[in-house]
């Protein structure tokens, strides 16, 4: 891990300030995510920017019904709090599905968002990596990648984005609220949060380089039978070859959103207006690109929204 230097900030847009005046600082929170990365080497920041006790860590109800929850609310409070359990199911069922309690319990919701690939030739230092270092080529184009992005791909990269927590909000239409260096504020829809890679695989969010997340709100609640299904190589500690979220009402109609195949959370909305697993399947896959190696996750993602579907219609019987 290379020196760096550290300071704890007084406030939201005090923290958005000195990411704007410190060259290569980041923010930390619980650091499960950039620790590791530090000790790798692979983020070299020289100034650390602690956020932990900027209040950021609650959870509120909003005026219109839903629920605003903090940057800095751990992962373990979020999915065991009680309006969320109720309303919000598909989201304690993704947390719970990720990582270990252990990183559950540090592990915060603006962290989780921003939280890095676990493309392996992202974490080989050895190998060219454009998110790592831009311009340096993709180990991954001709590599293996089994476990890599199919849909929303470029010539540039491969790799997925890891949470479990961020289909669950994209499913449900969650929006980011920030702040910036000037203390001005937005919010931004989840769906327009994470980018694509493109010609650009290292910008991996809207973020600008001042501005920071204080919060990500739910709409008021959807109803509905609630389920996040995951398929991974084992039972616990890994990452989505398929995931699929879903808040599916009594109707049998539903909202679908993916893990596992692109950059970013995926949902083709489109696609939910269909009947059937496989149709809903194709459609929310059209354009995907497949290789050797990960020519089954279109096959996974059918059959695995069939199983959401037989249990959502179990539930209603």
């Amino acid at each position: 891990m290379k020196a760096f230097t550290y300071e704890r900030a007084a406030s939201p847009a005090a923290a958005a300030a000195a990411l704007a005046a410190k060259p290569n600082a980041k923010l930390i929170a619980g650091g499960t995510n950039l620790l590791d990365l530090m000790k790798l080497q692979i983020e070299t920041p020289t100034h650390l920017i602690d956020i932990n006790r900027l209040g950021l860590d609650r959870i509120e109800d909003t005026a219109d019904g839903g629920i605003r929850v903090g940057a800095l609310v751990r992962n373990t409070d979020l999915a065991s709090h009680p309006r969320v359990r109720q309303h919000y199911g598909v989201l304690t069922r993704a947390l719970v599905a990720g990582a270990s309690g252990q990183l559950r319990n540090k592990a915060t919701t603006a962290g989780n968002l921003l939280q890095r690939t676990r493309c392996p030739y992202f974490y080989d230092t050895t190998k060219p990596c454009n998110k790592r270092q831009p311009g340096s080529g993709c180990a991954a184009m001709g590599g293996f990648d089994r476990n890599l992005a199919v849909l929303g791909t470029s010539e540039h990269c491969l790799a997925t984005h890891p949470s479990d927590m961020a289909v669950a909000m994209r499913v449900l239409d969650a929006k980011v609220e920030t702040v910036r260096a000037d203390g001005s504020q937005r919010t931004i829809p989840i769906a327009d949060f994470h980018r694509l890679p493109g010609n650009t695989p290292h910008i991996e969010t809207a973020l600008h380089a001042d501005e920071m997340i204080t919060s990500v709100t739910l709409p008021a609640p959807l109803g509905g039978q609630h389920i996040y299904r995951k398929v991974r190589d084992r039972a616990s500690y890994a990452f989505a070859l398929v995931s699929v979220a879903a808040v599916v009402q009594p109707d049998g109609s539903g909202r679908f959103a993916y893990g596992g195949l692109a950059a970013k959370p995926w949902r083709v909305e489109a696609a939910e207006k269909l009947s059937g697993a496989q149709a809903i399947a194709d459609a929310t896959m059209a354009g995907s690109r497949t290789s050797a190696h990960n020519a089954y996750k279109p096959v996974l993602v059918q059959r695995t929204l069939e199983s959401v579907l037989n249990e959502a219609k179990a539930a209603r019987a």
